[in-house]
Formats: C-alpha cells, sequence, structure tokens
C-alpha cells in the first residue's frame, strides 16, 4: 500500500513475529494495568500518520481475558546505516541506531514519536514492537570504507538505547563497536543499559587510544520512580555500579542527570552528581524534561496515574519554561528551556559540578588514527 502523502515510506522488514493490528491495540484510551505490567506508557495511541484509522464496537460488549504485552522483535535490512544532522545544538553529526523502538520504555522518551514514521504507536508499541537492524554493522563497514568518508565523532544512543534487554539475545551492538576497533574510529555513547560492561573487552582499547567517551544517564536515586518511569532500565544502583566498573576500566564515564522532572526529580540534581562523583564519573552533564509531538499526551497519562496530586505543577512549570506550551522544539532552547526555573536548575548544576570537579569539559577524541583496514586479497603496500 503507498505511503500518503508527507509520509516517509517504511524500511524494508522481515517480520520475525507476524502480527496483526486491531483497532483495539491502536486504542488512545488508557489500557488495562495488568495487561501492561512492567511497561512505561498507558495507552497505545495510534500514528499520527495512520490518518484512516476508525475505531468503532461490535455490539456485542462480552468481557474476555485479554492478553499483556509481549515483546515483539521484526529485522530491517537497511540500505545505509549512518545518520547525519545539521542540528547546531547537538555537539555531533552523525550517528548509528542498532535498534528501533526501546524496551526500557522510558515514559517521558523524546524518541517515541519517530516509531511513527513506522506506522506504529509512539506508546505502547514503541516498547513493545522493536526492529533489530543485524545487518547494520556490515553496511557501517562498507559506509566507513568508502573513499568519500570524512571522519569524525560517531554516536550512538542519541535515539534509543544500543544496549536496550534484545541487546543480550541480537548482539548488533557489540558486532557495531567491532567493526569501529577495526576502522580505530572515535565513538561517543549513551545508555541506561548495564548491559554495556560486557563489551568492557571492545571499549577498554578504544579509551586507551583516545577514540571513546561513555554517558551514563540517572534520572532519580529513587528506585520505585525509576521503576514507574523506566520500567526495564536497570535501576539507580545498577547503574551507578556500572559506571563504577567502566571507570575502573579506565574509560571516561560522563553522568547524565537526564531528564530533570520539574516538581519530581529536580530536588535530587545534587545527589545524583555527588553518587555519580562517587562512582568515578569524571564529567556531568544535564538536559530539561522535553515533550515533543506524541510525548506530553503520553507523559500526562502517566502523570495522571501515578502521581495525579503533582501533575498540574510538574506541566505548569513545563509551560512556563516553553512560553506557555509543552514544548517548544527551537534549537539551543529545547533542551535547557528559559526563564527563572531553568536558570535556577542551571545554577544550581554548575555549583555542583564545579564542587566535584564534574565541570571539565571531555577532551576531544582522536580522529587522527582512522584508517580502512586492508582485506583478503588486497595489494600491500610497499612503504
Amino acid at each position: 500500500m503507498a505511503a500518503a502523502p508527507g509520509v516517509p515510506a517504511s524500511p524494508q522488514l522481515v517480520f520475525v513475529h507476524v502480527m496483526f493490528y486491531v483497532s483495539a491495540m491502536s486504542s488512545s484510551l488508557p489500557i488495562d494495568s495488568a495487561r501492561r505490567r512492567a511497561r512505561g506508557a498507558v495507552s497505545n495511541a495510534a500514528s499520527r500518520y495512520d490518518l484512516g484509522r476508525v475505531e468503532e464496537g461490535d455490539g456485542w460488549d462480552i468481557p474476555e481475558e485479554r492478553r499483556g504485552f509481549r515483546t515483539e522483535v521484526r529485522e530491517e535490512r537497511p540500505r545505509s546505516f549512518l545518520t547525519y544532522n545539521r542540528s547546531p545544538d547537538l555537539p555531533f553529526d552523525r550517528s548509528i541506531n542498532p535498534y528501533r523502538g526501546c524496551e526500557h520504555g522510558c515514559i517521558y522518551c523524546f524518541a517515541r514519536p519517530t516509531h511513527a514514521y513506522l506506522g506504529l504507536s509512539p506508546g505502547l508499541d514503541f516498547e513493545t514492537r522493536l526492529v533489530a537492524r543485524p545487518e547494520g554493522p556490515e553496511v557501517l563497514r562498507r559506509e566507513l570504507s568508502s573513499r568519500r568518508y570524512r571522519v569524525a565523532t560517531l554516536a550512538i544512543g542519541t535515539n534509543t538505547d544500543p544496549y536496550q534487554p534484545i541487546e543480550r539475545d541480537h548482539g548488533i551492538m557489540r558486532a557495531c563497536l567491532a567493526v569501529l576497533a577495526e576502522f580505530r574510529h572515535p565513538v561517543a555513547i549513551v545508555t541506561k543499559g548495564a548491559l554495556i560492561e560486557r563489551d568492557i573487552d571492545l571499549l577498554a582499547p578504544l579509551a586507551e587510544k583516545g577514540l571513546l567517551r561513555v554517558g551514563l544517564s540517572v534520572t532519580t536515586l529513587d528506585a520505585r520512580l525509576s521503576r514507574l518511569m523506566e520500567p526495564r532500565a536497570p535501576g539507580p544502583a545498577r547503574r551507578l555500579a556500572a559506571i563504577r566498573r567502566l571507570s575502573a576500566a579506565g574509560i571516561p564515564v560522563r553522568i547524565m542527570t537526564s531528564p530533570v522532572v520539574p516538581g519530581l526529580t529536580d530536588h535530587e540534581l545534587e545527589a545524583l552528581l555527588e553518587a555519580g562523583k562517587e562512582a568515578g564519573a569524571t564529567s556531568a552533564s544535564w538536559i530539561m524534561l522535553r515533550l515533543p509531538m506524541e510525548v506530553s499526551p503520553l507523559w500526562q497519562e502517566w502523570l495522571a496515574e501515578h502521581y495525579p496530586g503533582r501533575a498540574r505543577r510538574i506541566m505548569a512549570r513545563l509551560r512556563e519554561m516553553h512560553g506557555g506550551k509543552d514544548y517548544d522544539a527551537r534549537w539551543g532552547h529545547r533542551m535547557r528551556g528559559e526563564g527563572h526555573y531553568a536558570q535556577m536548575i542551571a545554577h544550581r548544576f554548575a555549583v555542583a559540578t564545579r564542587r566535584l570537579g564534574l565541570d571539565r569539559p571531555q577532551p576531544p577524541l582522536r580522529t587522527d588514527l582512522f584508517r580502512v583496514p586492508g582485506r583478503a586479497g588486497d595489494q600491500l603496500s610497499l612503504f
């Protein structure tokens, strides 16, 4: 079926689990909590591109038992793997994503709207109907081998987490790291996943050559709140343990106190930074909660269920920072907001990081070591 005008064409997908989507699965109404146990989103509203969807009852209204939401994975064969951006407020211009969607299920995830490009819901679909890209590492090898390629730091984890639970079975991130190590390519990784410890044997040599840095996100020290907001991500203590182990292996780690949620996690800012410093982090960063597109209604549904008494105050703070709107996507503004509250958080962060010695910028990664490795049958140089 042809895509609607203005809608990106879906990538070539190979289904591992064939699923039939019915209107009940795309409902914008809250779904029974028992069915979405250990999931972040409250509903599964249709994609914004699903313009022809109609929801109608059949008139029977017969109670029936509904299964929970299992994680389903399908595979994509990417024609290209490197994604380039020209955003002036981002410190990188290229990235890769081994997976689409994220099983961690963080309710605040700004990447949720990208699932709409696949014709899926940014709600429960985003965390239960995932796409793996197993041929990505070989495509990456081909792209890095091009004579037109110019090396610069490659970011991983800036959209969905490369160390989400399905990486344990698929191993796509590890295969990507092996390719980058072979090319001596600089890489910056962002994750919540403690599974990153598995790859220390690849990461430590990259760090030793000045080719790697890692950012590990710790949003709250409250284990209960973390389980509600980030239902399948490792708990706060486990993430701090990962920082400790990476740091002990000589890998520079930045603690990311992101996102800061006004009225919910903002009071923990200094404690988070202190915990990160104690675990071995050498730098820190923060971003304010962002609610682009479908994330705002999903977030507000979550607040209404879990923190109804704080919902009005939290949303008022966010709108105060974005000119009365839930979110303002302007470059240079979207990450922090503006106004008195945003300035207060920035000031607290600056004071705490200066006191803890976390205010030093991370050194730039090396690009001079990059090389295209030879392959069997290549002519060897005489010099």
